[in-house]
């Protein structure tokens, strides 16, 4: 690498680092699961998506060990060449049951599917709506397709339905919004959103990454918690890696959707097929959310607990009744700091900083799962409270 270039990302890399922005990888050793060894440490987990505590599950690892004994560990090549097992059939069909709908594709991740869509479905002339506080794969989706990109106050219906009013009638309109936002835990106003999608012939397109096996009394997503069906909800995208504990991604809509995905979305033709095994185990997840439905129900009154807690404590709790719940700390120096003191009590939680959100809007971002036992949900409290005291003392060192 030239010397110049060379210098140039050293000066970006120190200017986020002063900036307290600079991103550093722990080396978790043991499996996903409440408790796990990261960095030498043992420690309680409020940082993983797993949120039924499918990741470590024996009956998806037993599912995806005789796909691999079946199929070997890759898929061998893209869906549309070699690469497309029965597994990745199945489970296409599972998942469109799941949600309600007529089809459903598999994509490698989230963010290929949210790029992949959008991209096939829009093109210049066309308009995109996107919520200000979506992610990062919708609003990149959304520029790539070359579409006329606009964006809304966040949840703000009233404001999208002024920038819908003065779109040109000639052109596709497709609004996309994350079914629960990850950052901040809260859920869309999805029956506001279909009802002006109607009025103003426009395309609704929910990414239900954190929704998926969570909401919804089946686990179906923001489409069943909503009784949304396909004609109110065109375009659903849900996400394997999250609730369902496994890897990847899907499209589920129409027929005339997912073949024109299929036909049209770059980011599905051109890539290597899931392994088989991941399939497997996705499909031996789907069957859980039946037979386990316990674990949605504990889930919730983890979430109960402990907000409950935390507004006791007076802690500043964003509001979320989903998995998600974060405490907005402001400056991203003082998150890192009291993410490091939990870390040094035995608490892993995740200091989200900008850009992934606004400036003086660093949290903690606390993820609850079924995982959890009340007495862990309790410690977690319990240190929090200590180490907003250390805070308030002045005990704390953020600068």
């Amino acid at each position: 690498m030239v010397a110049s270039f060379e210098r140039a990302l050293a000066a970006g890399l120190q200017q986020r680092a002063e900036q307290q922005l600079y991103r550093r990888r722990l080396t978790v050793t043991s499996a996903p699961g409440a408790e796990v060894d990261v960095d030498g440490r043992r420690c309680i987990n409020f940082c993983s998506n797993d949120y039924l505590g499918h990741a470590s599950h024996p009956k998806l690892a037993e599912a995806a060990t005789l796909a691999a004994k079946r199929f070997g560990v890759g898929s061998g090549a893209s869906h549309l060449v070699c690469g497309h097992s029965s597994e990745h059939h199945a489970l296409e069909e599972e998942l469109a049951a799941l949600t309600g709908r007529p089809r459903a594709l598999l994509f490698s991740t989230g963010y290929m599917a949210n790029l992949g869509a959008i991209s096939a479905l829009l093109t210049k002339g066309d308009f995109v709506f996107e919520d200000k506080l979506n992610h990062a794969s919708l609003i990149d989706g959304g520029l790539l397709s070359g579409a006329r990109f606009q964006r809304f106050l966040h949840n703000d219906v009233a404001a999208l339905e002024r920038r819908l009013a003065r779109s040109d009638d000639e052109g596709r309109k497709l609004v996309a919004v994350d079914g629960v936002f990850s950052m901040d835990g809260d859920i869309a106003p999805l029956t506001e959103l279909t009802e002006l999608c109607a009025r103003h012939d426009a395309c609704l397109m929910v990414d239900d990454a954190h929704g998926l096996g969570v909401l919804g009394e089946r686990g179906g997503g923001c489409a069943e918690h909503f009784e949304l069906n396909t004609a109110q909800l065109p375009i659903l995208m849900g996400g394997l890696g999250k609730g369902l504990g496994s890897s990847g991604a899907f499209i589920a809509g129409s027929e005339a959707l997912i073949e024109t995905l299929v036909q049209f979305a770059r980011s599905y033709i051109y890539t290597t097929a899931m392994p088989p095994m991941v399939a497997a185990a996705s499909r031996a997840s789907i069957a859980l959310l039946a037979s386990e439905a316990w674990r949605r129900q504990h889930l919730n009154s983890m979430i109960e607990r402990f907000r409950h807690g935390a507004e006791q404590l007076g802690l500043p709790l964003m509001a979320s009744s989903t998995p998600i719940q974060p405490l907005l700390i402001g400056d991203a120096g003082r998150a890192m700091a009291y993410s490091g003191a939990l870390m040094e009590r035995g608490i892993w939680v995740g200091a989200i900083r900008p850009p992934t959100v606004a400036a003086g809007s660093a949290r903690l971002r606390i993820t609850l799962s079924a995982s959890h036992s009340t007495e862990q949900v309790d410690r977690l409290l319990s240190v929090l409270a200590d180490v907003s005291l250390l805070d308030r003392r002045g005990g704390l060192s953020y600068d």
